[in-house]
């Protein structure tokens, strides 16, 4: 049997490698020891033979630590294999293949916990200085930098005349011009030697000793680890940070109880660092690379769980609490639901308490990332701005209310549009929850509101829709008739809307290559000449301070809107609107308005408004009362019926569901009456859209 176990491990095939150690371990459980000892050797025979292919190398090493963590296995001969595979180990940090690399080091870890930290004692010289020597990033060779020097010179690059396409010419020129500095050619996610496995190892070795690594943290060790976590490449930050996690979880001592833990904190190396962690970890969690963002986010956790008591971790929450509330908002998902966990478990649902103890710190940070480069940064930041408006006690947030809405008055004018839609909405709690403190920004805040419910994504029409209808909630009549007056215009605004309006008129007009169509500036080679790139928008500096690259979304050629957008927002405006007692007789004034606004079909985009038209119209009804808008029905149903028999799926679905509402709103049998009363022709459509026996 040990020779088939032997033979999978040194599979050429992962997965066999893996099956492997599944029958090593039936093979530990029925062999003698003589027979494990002399297994063991030829373990070690294919870790010492240079002609070993990695992959058994990779076997070899992955049997040999699950050798040493099986507790239930133990013989004469396991303190002499132990010191041999701790040498073949560490000389196998260095081999040329990193999945070996990453095997030894787990090997090293596994020898910690089975033998204590004398391991990471005899070990601790090289790989520390295997740590330190891959840090800095391999520059290139003169050599390197000739060739590719050559290989741009423009003898060697192809004449425009002779060119088929003259813009090849002169993009490989602009290239040529850019090998001045050899180190830009690196992107940030260049390989960096052997420094992750390097880093792996240590983390190996960290969890390995678990509690007793104590003793071994230092300020160079401290130095070198932090390196790690501002270094230039994200994915040695990612792994920086999976050590810090592993680092500050030897600070946790588990074999006392939670009383007594707090008596051992004057030998605890990671309290008495604590600030200089604290430091580091608010920086992972502000990384603008979402992977770096959970990685410093799970060392958080593990570094405050690892203290005994809220009062501990107070001196650290300046830093730490506005950075993970924050993160409760991000557009990562995985960033934002480990830290919505993390919350819980930190704040025992004193959350809000906590916030406002430390409100200077949170605001600050706050105002500080709604003008971060990352647009889902903006876009978090808003929505926690947002929370404090409705969450947080009144009279701790009222004396930083103007250095709020300044900066969502920023986020407002953003060219990212998720950003102006949080920015909208936040702006509408603010002023909801603090009118007088607000007021003085309300000449500003129209107009913005105004352009975002006439925005093109409808999402942001719909968001400037509810923080208008706040805006009523706080001044009443003040603003009631400027609001009002912008739905009667947009409404009747729809007159204007062209008849063919092209959807998508930045398109070239030629013809498609492969059946791709290109944007009008595809091949503006200022444009995509010479700028910085970036792996995605949401990375790319904000737009509107005289960058040219624009990322994901260009601000000087934003689509203007069209008088069919806007009247599409009124309709969500409306449907708000008619929730609020005092406007009811306004509202029902603009009624017939409405009607004669989606009564108008003659444009490419009115199956869209009719669908918004179909989703709010019950709304509006529940938000008027049956009997003020059984008033008003009839002069919808044309529209409702045309709706239901649209080619537009969404549009059909949309009129079906409203039928239904309406019918269920104000009673089966009345709606059936009123609609055979209006014509009699709809009422075949109704029994198809209506359940067999809808409830009276």
């Amino acid at each position: 049997m040990a020779d088939k176990v032997i033979e999978q491990l040194c599979n050429t095939a992962k997965i066999e490698r893996d099956r492997g150690c599944v029958e090593l371990e039936k093979y530990l459980s029925e062999a003698e020891a003589s027979e494990v000892k002399e297994f063991e050797e030829k373990l070690l025979y294919i870790l010492t033979n240079p002609s070993s292919p990695w992959e058994s190398k990779h076997g070899a090493l992955m049997g040999s630590k699950y050798i040493l963590v099986n507790n239930n296995y133990k013989h004469d001969g396991s303190d002499a294999f132990s010191k041999d595979i701790r040498e073949k180990a560490v000389l196998l940090l260095e081999d040329e293949e990193f999945r070996v690399r990453i095997a030894a080091g787990e090997v090293i870890g596994a020898l910690c916990k089975k033998i204590g930290t004398n391991v990471y004692k005899d070990t601790k010289v090289k790989i520390l200085e295997g740590i330190k020597t891959n840090l800095e990033r391999q520059t290139l060779s003169d050599e390197t930098t000739d060739k590719l020097a050559d290989k741009l010179a423009p003898e060697n690059l192809l004449p425009a005349e002779s060119s088929e396409n003259s813009s090849e010419y002169y993009l490989l020129t602009k290239q040529q011009k850019s090998i001045t500095d050899a180190a830009q050619i690196f992107h940030d996610t260049a390989g960096w030697k052997s420094l992750e496995t390097w880093m792996k190892c240590l983390q190996n070795v960290i969890e390995g000793c678990g509690y007793g690594f104590n003793e071994f943290v230092d300020q160079d060790l401290l130095d070198l680890v932090f390196s790690s976590l501002t270094h230039t490449n994200r994915f040695v930050r990612e792994t920086g940070y999976y050590v810090c996690s592993s680092l500050v979880g030897c600070g946790f001592n588990d074999t006392v109880s939670d009383s007594e833990r707090g008596q051992h904190l004057e030998g605890n190396a990671i309290y008495q660092h604590g600030e200089q962690f604290a430091d580091y970890l608010g920086r992972g969690l502000s990384d603008n690379w979402s992977q770096v963002r959970l990685a410093g986010s799970v060392a958080t956790r593990r570094f405050l769980t690892s203290l005994p008591s809220d009062e501990r971790r107070e001196k650290f929450y300046p830093i730490l609490l506005p950075r993970m509330c924050l993160n409760r908002y991000y557009v990562a998902e995985g960033v934002r639901i480990y830290s919505q966990d993390t919350w819980k478990q930190i704040t025992h649902g004193e959350g809000r308490n906590l916030v406002e103890r430390h409100m200077p710190s949170v605001v600050n940070y706050y105002i500080e990332q709604s003008d971060a480069d990352n647009h889902a940064v903006r876009e978090a930041a808003c929505a926690c701005i947002a929370e404090l408006g409705l969450k947080a006690d009144k009279a701790v947030v009222s004396p930083y209310i103007s250095k709020l809405l300044e900066a969502l008055l920023i986020c407002f004018n953003d060219d990212s549009w998720p950003v102006r839609d949080a920015a909208c909405v936040a702006c509408g709690n603010f002023v909801l929850c603090f009118p007088d403190e607000s007021r003085d920004s309300m000449p500003e805040l129209y107009p913005l509101f105004f352009n975002n419910l006439q925005d093109n994504i409808a999402s942001v029409r719909q968001g400037a829709a509810i923080a208008l209808a706040n805006v009523v909630k706080a001044y009443g009549e003040e603003s009631s008739e400027i609001i009002l007056n912008k739905v009667k215009e947009g409404l009747e605004g729809i007159e204007k809307q062209p008849a063919n309006t092209e959807k998508y008129g930045d398109l070239d007009k030629g013809p498609a290559t492969y059946g791709v169509v290109k944007r009008l500036r595809d091949n503006d080679m200022d444009l995509h000449t010479d700028n910085q790139m970036y792996s995605c928008g949401s990375l790319a500096p904000k737009m509107g301070r005289g960058n040219r690259s624009g990322g994901c979304m260009d601000h000087k050629f934003r689509k203007p809107s069209e008088p069919w957008e806007l009247a599409d927002g009124c309709i969500n405006l409306l449907s708000e609107l008619s929730t609020i007692s005092s406007l009811s007789k306004s509202v029902c004034q603009l009624l017939p308005t409405l009607s004669k606004a989606v009564s108008y079909q003659d444009y490419t985009q009115h199956v869209s408004l009719l669908e918004t038209f179909c989703k709010q119209l019950p709304c509006i009804a529940k938000g008027l009362g049956k009997r003020p808008f059984k008033m008003y029905l009839e002069m919808f149903l044309d529209s409702l019926f045309q709706s239901l028999r649209s080619d537009n799926i969404l549009t059909a679905n949309a009129a079906n569901e409203c039928l239904n509402q309406l019918s269920n709103f104000i009673g089966p049998s009345i709606f059936r009456g009123r609609v055979e009363l209006y014509d009699r022709k709809y009422l075949e459509q109704l029994d198809r859209s209506l359940p067999p026996h809808a409830p009276m």
